[in-house]
């Protein structure tokens, strides 16, 4: 889709005065200060108008391209706007590696950490954790550093652009190492129920996909880190048994855009995605949503939601169930509470999307579920806002550091005020 008007998915249209490219910091400052609307677009994979303004929608991919790890070799400053993917290589071409990676590539480091964007593993926090220090440009072109230990950090990094245009961030980073993928199919939905999360905790990262229609879970993708406890289950991990092929998310679709399978080892950006940096994952033509519920009772959460099946399934796409380590990021998905990301790839169409939302929202109510920022939901922003401990001081630093609202839109109005 043309990034100029329209996100990855096609479903929102921006409404922009002027689409900005700047190419240097420079003149980044020059545009913030002297607009009165403006938002950053980072890859355009959000699907709500999180992005949107009336005013100046700024791109910061054409800043710099920077990936420089630091003479201790315990972090690596990065340009916000390019793609994980890059990052990733440069960094493997160093001997270097992130903690984790989103299942796809193809996201801008600003747009993933911005919004809340995860991985999987029990252990792992999202993408937003590694980060120890973010640049942005604020509300009167200033370029600021805020950093790891800063009073105001944990409301500055995941900050939904809220708090500036990010140019840089300084993620932690530590030896390469490799990854072996495994996926098995076809696990007894009574197996879910009793030992979810035993099966999360099972490897160094695992998603779980359904149609949320079958009597079994469609497949469990294993990414076991080599050189540590597991990787060894045989012909049978809780009841479900070894692909034979090379799988893709959507089992009816081919396996060769998936990262390699089948126990192969390989550097962990080349497993740790679901996707290859190399291939387009879809044409696009769909919506997502997703729901974050604390650990405990997430198994209790998926019962809630199975009535639902005969709704959900006619306009699903994909299901997918993750682990997300808690962090102290205030208005993350995990902020204070070890999670369960419950995940929703719907056919486009909203109209008809919109009230099995509100359904499923309904009934994970009782759990304190919280919507990706980045996605599709229903659920109104007083009862958002409700969901975090600390959003009224997310509110507060983003009233201090934007009096005039330049980094407001439609979408995060309600929110801030």
């Amino acid at each position: 889709m043309n990034e100029q008007t329209t996100n990855w998915a096609g479903n929102i249209v921006f409404g922009m005065r002027q689409l900005h490219r700047p190419t240097s910091v420079a003149e980044l400052q020059e545009i913030v200060a002297g607009s009165d609307h403006v938002r950053a677009l980072g890859s355009g994979h959000s699907f709500n108008r999180i992005a949107d303004t009336p005013g100046d929608l700024i791109t910061v991919s054409d800043l710099p391209e920077t990936v420089e790890v630091s003479a201790g070799g315990h972090s690596a400053r990065v340009s916000g706007g390019t793609k994980y993917g890059i990052v990733a290589s440069a960094l493997e071409a160093q001997g270097y590696a992130l903690h984790n990676l989103g299942s796809l590539p193809h996201i801008s480091v600003a747009g993933a950490a911005s919004t809340g964007t995860h991985g999987s593993g029990s252990r792992n926090g999202s993408l937003a954790t590694a980060v120890s220090a973010v640049e942005l440009v604020t509300a009167d072109g200033s370029l600021v550093t805020v950093r790891r230990g800063d009073p105001d950090f944990g409301g500055s990094v995941l900050a939904l652009g809220a708090r500036g245009v990010i140019t840089h961030l300084t993620l932690d980073v530590q030896p390469t190492y490799q990854v072996e993928q495994t996926v098995y199919v076809h696990l007894p939905r009574a197996e879910l129920h009793a030992h979810l999360l035993e099966i999360l905790d099972a490897e160094y990262s695992v998603s779980l996909f359904t149609d949320w229609h079958a009597d079994t879970i469609d497949m469990i993708w294993l990414k076991h880190r080599v050189g540590e406890a597991g990787g060894a289950f045989g012909n049978s991990f809780f009841g479900a048994t070894p692909a034979q092929r090379p799988m893709h998310p959507i089992p009816a679709l081919p396996g060769d855009e998936a990262t390699e399978q089948l126990g192969v080892p390989g550097p962990w950006h080349k497993r740790l995605p679901h996707f290859r940096l190399e291939f387009t994952p879809s044409a696009g033509d769909e919506l997502q949503s997703e729901y974050f519920l604390p650990r405990e009772v997430a198994a209790e959460a998926i019962r809630a939601v199975e009535p639902l099946r005969d709704q959900i399934a006619p306009l699903l796409m994909i299901g997918e169930f993750r682990s997300i380590a808690a962090d102290e990021l205030w208005i993350s998905g995990a902020q204070g509470r070890d999670t369960v990301a419950l995940h929703f790839t719907w056919v486009n169409d909203l109209e008809a999307v919109l009230p099995v939302l509100t359904a499923i929202e309904s009934a994970l109510a009782p759990y304190e579920a919280r919507p990706h920022w980045g996605k599709v939901f229903a659920m109104g922003p007083e009862r958002v806002r409700a969901l975090y401990p600390r959003f009224d001081e997310f509110r507060e630093l983003v009233r201090q550091h934007d009096p005039r609202s330049v980094f407001r839109n439609q979408f995060l109005a309600p929110y801030l005020g």
